[in-house]
Order: structure tokens, then C-alpha cells, then sequence
């Protein structure tokens, strides 16, 4: 369908045609809207706050849950077999008369792995703007904000041909990750044969992907989420730090009251009419529509991680700062 629309309209529209083709290869933000984005981290005064233990092992500036050698003095504890010599507490041995061992804090970096689902379910919006869109903004959001702790910044994308970006700190990882979220997404044509992975693949792989101790963010909207996920989900929340955040339409939730109206059935692989003119038809999606949410908020309980709902006509800030504590 989507090949037919392109040879058709420009014989029919050809101004139309140009500028529709324009909007379809463009990118999903421009620098403007990525410069809003960082004048709106730097205004939540980001930089000034006090950084959390961080559990990544890898070498760094931060301060780490874990103790070893280090430059921040931790504690003394009492010698035990096969402890170095070099650390040794000489003065509190000699005060005591026992052997005391001096012991650090470790220096370790933060890492941030944020997940864009970009699949076809995603690339759909009827309130200012598609939910691919909002899954970028969401994306720009926390990478930007992970800066100013320069944090080790990595990425995946869920689409046809998806791909993984391993980390880098600082500005160069957040910027290479939002230029990937942000990257044209035309809808996918029928002409796309990959077939595509399951829910659970695409976990594994990130499981196997990723440090244990990452700061982990999910964006999609979890359409392929079913309860035989729950395993390897649940291994991902064990592993790692996981914020799932789920990207929604409002016409998702609320039938609106347009007349007759064709749906293209993705079980079923065929279209089909609906009166969303009825009122039962529309009380009945509404049912639906919550019985589904209120099945995956609690599939995503059961591993103790909130699911966090974001609109396209919501509000990215207002959310950022409900899921960090900055409210």
C-alpha cells in the first residue's frame, strides 16, 4: 500500500507529493526541539545534584556499592586470613594490639542503556505527534540528562535491521544515541520480509548485552508483551536497573466518534470495519483497553518495577521528574 501511494500521488497531488515525501525522510526532531530539550535538563539544575552508588563495574569517578581499593576511605575492620598487608590500619593495630585492616570505596562509572522501540505499532499518533516521536523525546530526555555525571551512555533500537550502540561517556554517547532515536521513521510497507523477533528474543539479547548494575530504560509501548515474558523480564529487573516506561496514544485508550471506520487487524492479517459511532463499540475498546493496561501493570508489578505511562499529548518533563524524585 505504502509503494502504491507513492507512484499515485504524485500524478494526483505532485505539491502534496513533495512535501509529504519531505515529512515522512525527515527527522523525528530537529535541533531546535533537541536544544529545548537540553535547556529544559539544564533549568531541573541536573549537574548539582548528588550522584547515587553506582553499581557498573567499570572504572570511574563515582562512588560504587561496592568496597575494594579505592580513594575513598570506607571503614577499619579487623584483619582476616589472606587480606594484603599494605592495607593495613597501623596505628589502630598498635593502639589495640589486634591487626586492623583499612578498607576503601571502589570508583566506579554509571551506565545508562536506553531501549527505543521503534517497531510498527510505534509509528502511529493522533495527538500531536506519533508515539516514535514521544519514544525519541523520552530518549533525548535521559541521555542529555545523564551528561553532566558522564555517565557511559549506550543504546538499543527495536525496528527492522535494529541495532545495539555500546556505551560512551558523556556527550559523545548521549548525542550518538539521540541521533539514532531521533533518525527518520517512514512506516514499514509491506515489502519489509524480516520476520520479526519476539518480545523475549529482544530481551535475552539485551541481558546478554549489558554489565549487571545498568540503569536500563525500556521506551515502547509493549504491544508484544505476553505473560511468557515474564522470565526473562524478570532476570533483566534482577540484573540490572529497570525503568519501564510505556508510550501510549490517547485514541488507544477512547474509541473516538468518527463513523464507519477500517482497522487493519494485525492477528488476523486482514482489515475490518468498525462503527466507532456506536456507543458499545466504543464502551467495549474502552474495556479492553484497560483490561490490557491493567494485565501489563500488573505483569510488571510482579518483578516490583512500576510501568510508567506517558501520552503523546503528555507532558515528558512532569514525568522525568516523577520517576527520578525530583518532585
Amino acid at each position: 500500500m505504502l509503494s502504491q501511494l507513492r507512484r499515485w500521488m504524485p500524478r494526483i497531488f505532485p505539491a502534496h507529493a513533495v512535501a509529504w515525501e519531505a515529512q515522512v525522510h525527515a527527522p523525528l526532531l530537529d535541533d531546535t526541539e533537541l536544544v529545548d530539550i537540553i535547556q529544559h535538563v539544564q533549568a531541573m539544575d541536573l549537574a548539582h545534584r548528588q550522584p547515587r552508588d553506582v553499581h557498573y563495574r567499570q572504572a570511574g569517578n563515582y562512588r560504587s556499592v561496592y568496597l575494594g581499593r579505592g580513594l575513598d576511605f570506607e571503614e577499619v575492620r579487623p584483619y582476616q586470613r589472606g587480606d594484603e598487608m599494605r592495607d593495613m590500619d597501623w596505628r589502630t593495630t598498635a593502639r589495640t594490639g589486634k591487626p586492623y585492616l583499612k578498607v576503601y570505596r571502589e570508583e566506579h562509572q554509571p551506565a545508562l542503556h536506553i531501549v527505543v522501540d521503534r517497531g510498527a505499532s510505534m509509528r502511529f499518533g493522533t495527538r500531536k505527534q506519533l508515539k516514535v516521536t514521544l519514544a525519541a523525546r523520552l530518549a533525548a530526555l535521559f541521555a542529555f540528562a545523564a551528561m553532566p555525571d558522564n555517565t557511559c551512555v549506550g543504546g538499543t533500537v527495536w525496528q527492522p535491521g535494529g541495532f545495539s550502540l555500546p556505551c560512551l561517556n558523556g556527550e559523545e554517547g548521549a548525542t550518538r544515541l539521540v541521533r539514532a532515536a531521533i533518525a527518520p521513521c517512514p512506516p514499514i510497507s509491506g515489502d519489509t520480509h524480516e520476520e520479526a523477533r519476539t518480545f523475549s528474543e529482544m530481551l535475552r539479547e539485551l541481558d546478554a548485552l549489558l554489565q549487571r548494575g545498568t540503569r536500563l530504560v525500556l521506551i515502547s509501548d509493549f504491544a508484544q508483551l505476553h505473560e511468557q515474558d515474564l522470565p526473562v523480564l524478570m532476570r533483566l529487573s534482577s540484573h540490572h536497573s529497570l525503568l519501564a516506561l510505556q508510550v501510549i496514544d490517547s485514541a488507544e485508550e477512547t474509541l473516538p466518534n468518527v463513523g464507519m471506520m477500517r482497522f487493519f487487524d494485525v492477528a488476523a492479517n486482514k482489515s475490518r470495519w468498525l462503527d466507532t459511532g456506536s456507543h458499545k463499540v466504543r464502551s467495549e475498546f474502552a474495556r479492553q483497553a484497560e483490561a490490557l493496561h491493567a494485565q501489563q501493570r500488573a505483569l510488571f508489578k510482579r518483578i516490583g518495577v512500576e510501568l510508567h505511562r506517558c501520552t503523546t499529548d503528555g507532558d515528558i518533563y512532569e514525568l522525568f521528574a516523577r520517576v527520578n524524585g525530583y518532585e
